[in-house]
């Protein structure tokens, strides 16, 4: 075993690093969470959980995002503010010069697989100064457990992940110390200057929306679960804060994953295997499966305040951040399933966090409209999610998850469009924002109505009831919704001034028209019609 151990970190070389320290390969959880507490990277909380500090990087941060502007990937790529170009000289000297501060460095590994369809999966090698590191990269993607398997494999990308080097912006062409670089030709991403985990799970999340489209299938930004069987699947579209995570932990359905999929001709599979949670005020009520988490071995904890003494979590705490998380393996949720797979899709559920209030709790889409708000993505961020956002800001983040997408949105859409057409899907748009005034003056929509309305439309029952076009956004808005009040399905019967409702809807349908000219071009007519 000795020998196989010493051919692996030989292999270390091909990545460009020597004279390194120890080398902790594959290790588990246990034997992480004793690395974690001797080196000081994070405490033992009270039940279980490992909790750490990730400050002052307590949110991704897509400015200090760059992909390598490089042959086999430059007229693919969608370039712009979302995705901006480095050159590949600045991306090569600056992994040399992280190999160099990784000499006589102790070096985290972990070995796992990004993809629960072995016909599409991606071999992930991710290499970190921290064993904070190695354990959120073991909880996160999906783990072998065959030794022979382990002690073989071959990694198709690699990660360097080291939080405490600096980037210099001078010298390497980047926009802070921080810096998350993708090189689809090398096969490798740079991860520097921020401990925040989430840039680790979101990197690989955009390698596999540049690779699945290629080859067909569709990868989205979204969670997904599944009923009776498998075949009676559901895809919940939407960005950090508007309840994915939430909505598709439902005790009567079984869990997929609760945040990247993949939409192949066989169906949908998960892309990770783990979940990565808000944890901010988190209720054992409302959200109980997620909630018990957070008392339990295996899980981690990301900016969530514990007393020192006591070692117990304090959930409602936002003196850190709102954006407190916690990264633990699907498998903690008591009804998931560990193949990471179902069937194609019956429901589809756009998921918004309207900050402006006016749109409808729950509505109907026509395909083109399905088309439409897919391609807009219109949602709030939340507070915490980026660096600098403090309260929900009205945003379009085409695909909900313009962040991530590396290809054009058109291209993604197209693939949905094709999948709903052949499966013959029903797609609903879900508001998870406010109600009766905008963010300041109404209240957001309580979470047992919005799981009503959920339970609804995924059993058939809601399509009984009776619907009403919407005059400002066109949708088929239901009169009725078994477990919800009827009075807050329309959203201008809870806003106490009419007149104020009227000009915020017609402020927000403007944008919508604005955001979709972006996207113009003779396919995207029908779809824009959709929106009037």
């Amino acid at each position: 075993m000795y020998s196989e151990f010493q051919k692996k970190n030989e292999s270390l070389k091909e990545f460009g690093l020597k004279n390194f320290g120890n080398v902790y390969w594959n290790q588990s959880t246990p034997v992480i969470y004793e690395s974690i507490i001797k080196r000081h990277e994070g405490l033992l909380s009270h039940l279980g959980p490992i909790v750490v500090q990730t400050a002052p990087y307590t949110g991704r941060s897509p400015k200090d995002r760059f992909i390598v502007k490089e042959p086999s990937s430059d007229n693919k790529i969608w370039w712009g503010t979302v995705n901006q170009p480095i050159d590949p000289e600045k991306f090569k000297l600056l992994k040399n010069r992280i190999c160099a501060y990784l000499q006589e460095k102790d070096l985290f590994i972990q070995d796992c697989y990004v993809g629960a369809d072995e016909k599409f999966r991606v071999p992930l090698r991710v290499i970190s100064e921290r064993a904070t590191g190695a354990l959120f990269a073991r909880t996160m993607f999906i783990q072998e457990h065959d030794k022979n398997k382990l002690l073989n494999f071959s990694p198709e990308f690699t990660v360097f992940h080291v939080p405490n080097f600096n980037g210099d912006p001078e010298i390497d062409g980047i926009n802070s110390n921080a810096f998350i670089i993708l090189n689809f030709g090398e096969k490798t991403i740079l991860i520097g200057g921020t401990s925040y985990s989430g840039e680790m799970k979101k990197s690989m999340f955009t390698v596999m929306n540049y690779l699945l489209p290629q080859k067909g299938v569709m990868s989205m930004h979204a969670s997904a679960n599944y009923g009776d069987n498998e075949d009676d699947a559901a895809i919940f579209f939407g960005l950090s804060g508007t309840g994915k995570t939430t909505l598709s932990a439902d005790p009567e359905r079984t869990l997929i994953g609760d945040d990247e999929h993949g939409w192949s001709d066989h169906g949908v599979f998960n892309i990770e295997g783990g979940c990565y949670a808000k944890v901010i005020k988190l209720s054992k009520e409302s959200e109980p499966e997620i909630y018990e988490t957070t008392r339990r071995f295996g899980t981690m904890l990301e900016n969530v305040v514990i007393d020192p003494v006591t070692r117990r979590i304090n959930l409602d705490d936002d003196s850190i951040t709102e954006n407190t998380r916690a990264s633990y393996p699907v498998s903690h949720i008591p009804n998931m399933t560990r193949k990471g797979t179902g069937g194609h899709p019956k429901n589809i559920v756009m998921l918004t966090c309207d900050a402006f209030g006016v749109l409808p709790p729950i509505s109907k889409l026509s395909y083109d409209q399905a088309m439409y708000h897919f391609i807009c993505g219109y949602t709030a961020k939340v507070a915490g999610t980026e660096r600098g956002i403090t309260e929900p800001q009205a945003t379009f983040s085409p695909c909900f998850g313009a962040p991530f997408m590396a290809l054009h949105p058109t291209l993604y859409a197209k693939l949905l469009g094709e999948k709903i057409k052949n499966q013959k899907v029903d797609v609903w748009l879900i508001n998870t924002g406010w109600s009766g005034g905008p963010y300041g003056v109404g209240q957001r929509i309580k979470i047992p109505h919005t799981r009503a309305m959920v339970k609804a439309a995924l059993s058939g029952e809601l399509k009984k009831e009776k619907f009403k076009k919407d005059p400002v956004f066109g949708v088929e808005v239901p009169l009725s919704c078994p477990g919800v009040p009827s009075e807050i399905l329309e959203p201008k019967n809870t806003w106490k001034d009419k007149d104020a409702y009227d000009k915020k809807a017609k402020e927000l349908a403007s944008m919508f028209d604005k955001n979709i000219k972006e996207y113009g071009g003779e396919q995207l007519d029908k779809v824009a019609l959709a929106g009037k």
